[in-house]
């Protein structure tokens, strides 16, 4: 059973280097810089993102925005769309995206709200529920929203791993 959990965890692991190494290519070619808003991934995606040597010429800043009141003090997110939807919603996930952009000198976001567990779910919002956004600096934005499956580890690294690959797709 051990062998095959760490076998499934170095090809997640794998996964997610060749997506943010797809990333940082296409953002050098494009000369765009990107940032993150996180939640429920902790700064997870900035971290695997500046591993990457050179990040620095792609990768402008990351924001880790956990708690309600930093959504809204980063991040803009106002306190009447938490108040109505929650931190882990649609809405939420685009004010992220979109304040990610308009707070930094980034072109590109992405930005995640979920929750990770063990603890936290509802029957309408499960642990494993996550909404990831990407946004762009004109102020479009789009979401996601995932039901990943598994411990909090796992949901967060399945959580890092869409969010690169959505920005790779977005920016195709």
């Amino acid at each position: 059973m051990t062998l095959q959990v760490d076998r499934k965890a170095n090809v997640e692991k794998d996964a997610i280097q060749q997506a943010a190494q797809l990333l940082a290519e296409t953002l050098l070619r494009q000369q765009l810089m990107a940032v993150t808003a996180e939640s429920c991934t902790g700064g997870g995606i900035a971290q695997v993102l500046t591993e990457i040597p050179g990040s620095s010429r792609w990768f402008e800043r990351g924001f880790v925005s956990y708690s309600n009141e930093a959504k809204q003090d980063l991040l803009g997110v106002t306190a009447a769309t938490l108040d109505a939807h929650g931190a882990v919603s649609e809405e939420t996930a685009l004010e992220m995206a979109r304040g990610a952009v308009s707070h930094s000198r980034g072109h590109v976001s992405v930005a995640v709200t979920g929750i990770a567990g063990p603890d936290g779910g509802s029957r309408d919002k499960p642990v494993g529920t996550v909404w990831i956004a990407w946004g762009q600096k004109l102020g479009y934005a789009e979401a996601q929203c995932f039901h990943f499956q598994g411990d909090r580890h796992a949901v967060r690294q399945q959580t890092i791993l869409e969010a690169i690959k959505g920005l790779n797709a977005r920016l195709q």
